[in-house]
């Protein structure tokens, strides 16, 4: 089976991650598409975030209609309580890696099983920054969501050093949108260049914040749930 892996703050999930797992479902046969809510994300360990639990009731919220999208606790927080009555405290305090989430994941997988991480490619040109980067593309290929102004070059010259293509190499791409199937040594990448929905989280909890509306982008389900419980309006 072709799984997808996605993972993410999604603080808050929104059209354009579904829009991306949908794309990427239907053109590689993902027999599944687990979302994967990180509880420390790594890359920004300043930025104030709904709780973990808040999100992945957003993620639960924004895939059930799709029987192939499943919420994941993978990088959950460690939960217990001292005593009968005392509230949950999280236990754990280090940063999820991805390779680490990829590691563990794969554990649960046939040996048949293709794995696929997707990403958004305002998240993938910083990957040279991740925590062993080379080892995730070493355990699975990736599907990035493109969107206009982006070429093939920008996403070569983005991998981590140890494989990214020499400059004259990538010259010739330089004008070329990032879409297709790019197979370098070391890693495979298939680039989504029709994956256009406009949404961002930030451009969302700035939206909620300043009192503005913040609907278009959100799955109404998800939109009621941020009402109901007052997010992000003290970001």
């Amino acid at each position: 089976m072709n799984i997808g892996l996605f993972g993410g703050t999604f603080d808050p999930i929104h059209k354009g991650h579904v829009a991306l797992a949908r794309t990427a479902r239907d053109q590689f046969n993902l027999g599944r598409v687990e979302f994967v809510p990180s509880n420390i994300p790594p890359h920004k360990p300043q930025q104030p975030m709904a709780s973990y639990f808040h999100r992945y009731a957003m993620v639960a919220l924004a895939t059930m209609s799709e029987k192939t999208f499943l919420p994941s606790l993978l990088e959950a927080p460690d939960i217990t309580s001292a005593t009968s009555g005392s509230r949950p405290q999280d236990r754990k305090k280090s940063p999820n890696y991805s390779i680490d989430t990829v590691l563990r994941f794969k554990k649960t997988l046939k040996k048949a099983d293709r794995l696929f991480f997707l990403i958004g490619i305002d998240a993938f040109k910083d990957i040279a920054k991740w925590y062993e980067p080379e080892g995730i593309f070493r355990e699975c290929e990736f599907i990035v969501g493109s969107r206009p102004g982006y070429s093939l070059a920008d996403v070569a010259n983005a991998l981590p050093e140890k494989l990214r293509p020499k400059a004259a190499a990538t010259k010739p791409f330089a004008k070329q949108p990032a879409d297709g199937d790019l197979a370098l040594t070391g890693a495979t990448l298939h680039l989504l260049g029709d994956v256009n929905e406009k949404a961002s989280a930030t451009a969302i909890r700035q939206a909620i914040k300043t009192k503005r509306s913040f609907t278009k982008f959100l799955d109404p389900v998800v939109a009621e749930y941020i009402r109901k419980n007052g997010l992000y309006k003290g970001l």
